[in-house]
């Protein structure tokens, strides 16, 4: 006598959604051929105020905190050019003496 079984298994369709926006992520290579300018080298807490006060000075300009143990840098803008990026880099200075333009590797 032979047992037979079925399992049915459900996936919430924004699963799939997510997945397939990080593919296409992943996929697009320009994001790592960008530049970036630094902000802000340091702990967590203090990483999370720059970042809100910049977002408050530069509105139109973006911003993330990249994790490198053990610390945390502020990392604004994507800019295509370097010199777009230096651009940039003048008026962000201002604030952030320290300021510094990156091009991060993969």
């Amino acid at each position: 006598m032979a047992q037979q079984q079925e399992n049915n298994i459900s996936q919430d369709p924004k699963f799939e959604q997510l997945l397939s926006e990080k593919r296409k992520l992943n996929s697009n290579t320009d994001i790592n051929d960008r530049y970036k300018i630094q902000i802000f080298y340091g702990e967590n807490d203090k990483a999370r105020k720059t970042l809100a006060e910049f977002k408050k000075e530069f509105e139109n300009i973006d911003g993330t905190i990249i994790f490198e143990s053990p610390t945390y840098k502020v990392w604004v803008g994507s800019f295509k050019t370097r010199i777009e990026g230096e651009k940039n880099l003048i008026a962000i200075k201002e604030k952030y003496p320290y300021a510094l333009l990156i091009k991060p590797t993969k």
